[in-house]
């Protein structure tokens, strides 16, 4: 997908993007491939496939999704900014925090939010487990979302503490999703979501399934959660 694709694409979508949103996608891209080159960042750094395999394919959650009608996104282990940047340039307004583990990550989304000149980011660096129990960022956000981070039941744990009531978390998944859904039942009751919608899709081009799970908060999460660092993982809520 070359940069003429994804905006008609978008388009379609009924996204249409600015000449400042066009070039912020640009610089988003040549600022990767740069960094890409002192740090592993993302194992595709070719055009077509960041364009469609990153920037597309983190957008895709707002054909399903009214980002427009909510402020604050909280995004959990976004690495190099999937998906929440991409949704940020697309919807300005947004308010976004990204919280990821790695200090050198960090640093490189901080300079990458410069560039773009992206107002009202905040990246912290933390483990999710530790930011999750912090009350400054707990229960505050009107949505969290992640996107390749962790199976659906791990995944819940680290998420769901941070959206307040009312709110809603948003897991990007591929193939694997429905079988994920069913081994986080549990954890999803236990965390105060339930499921409010889901849609099956294919990225174009390379027709690979995706799936978004739209969950709304109806419960306050039990203060036991989540767990410290490493125990979602290694013993996930059944």
């Amino acid at each position: 997908m070359n940069e003429q694709q994804f905006i008609e694409a978008l388009k379609k979508k009924g996204i249409e993007l600015s000449e400042t949103q066009i070039a912020q996608f640009k610089k988003y891209f040549e600022l990767l491939v740069e960094w890409n080159e002192k740090m592993n960042l993302t194992a595709i750094t070719d055009l077509e496939g960041v364009y469609l395999k990153h920037f597309y394919d983190s957008i895709s959650a707002s054909f399903y999704f009214d980002f427009s009608k909510v402020i604050t996104v909280c995004d959990v282990g976004a690495g190099a900014g999937f998906p929440s940047i991409p949704i940020k340039i697309c919807f300005p307004h947004l308010q976004v925090t990204i919280v990821d583990s790695l200090n050198k990550r960090i640093t490189f989304l901080n300079n990458l939010s410069d560039e773009l000149q992206l107002e009202n980011m905040n990246f912290v660096h933390a483990r999710a487990e530790e930011f999750g129990q912090n009350l400054k960022y707990r229960e505050q956000y009107d949505v969290v979302t992640a996107r390749a981070v962790a199976r659906l039941s791990v995944l819940s744990e680290l998420c769901v503490p941070l959206a307040k009531q009312d709110g809603y978390f948003v897991a990007l998944k591929a193939a694997a999703g429905a079988e994920e859904l069913k081994d986080a039942k549990k954890a999803l009751t236990t965390l105060g979501v339930k499921l409010k919608e889901e849609y099956s899709f294919k990225l174009p081009v390379e027709e690979s399934d995706r799936i978004l799970y739209i969950f709304d908060k109806i419960k306050g999460t039990p203060k036991k959660y989540p767990r410290k660092p490493g125990v979602p993982n290694k013993t996930p809520i059944q």
